[in-house]
């Protein structure tokens, strides 16, 4: 059965980009959200096993998002996807409970084997 994954960037382009490469991987898109309120509301409505989270977004930021999350269901892998120079910030996202973490620009193998890492 394919994982699922709740795809979380503000940016309608990452979104596509993120689905076009799992989707192409096997991978079950249940769900995008554009900010981090209403990845918390999917993430409890939809229950993936992977959620991909923007760090800097509207409404509620990643990290936010993550520690939410994370409340709801302490096993939830999610994995932080970040721009460069967002290193304190990664590692803030990674102690409120953020399995990994990916940086844009996004490098496909990348993804894939982070994603694989966190799964498995």
């Amino acid at each position: 059965m394919s994982k699922r994954v709740l795809i979380c960037d503000d940016a309608v382009v990452m979104r596509m980009m993120i689905k076009g490469i799992l989707s192409k991987s096997g991978f079950e898109i249940v769900g995008e959200a554009q900010n981090g309120a209403e990845a918390v509301d999917k993430y409890k409505a939809l229950n993936p096993d992977l959620v991909t989270m923007d760090m800097v977004m509207p409404e509620m930021d990643g990290i936010t998002a993550v520690k939410q999350i994370i409340s709801h269901d302490p096993e939830a892998k999610i994995i932080m996807c970040t721009s460069m120079g967002q290193q304190a910030l990664v590692v803030e996202a990674i102690q409120a409970g953020a399995k990994s973490f990916i940086t844009k620009p996004f490098q496909p193998p990348k993804i894939l084997e982070t994603i694989h890492k966190v799964l498995t």
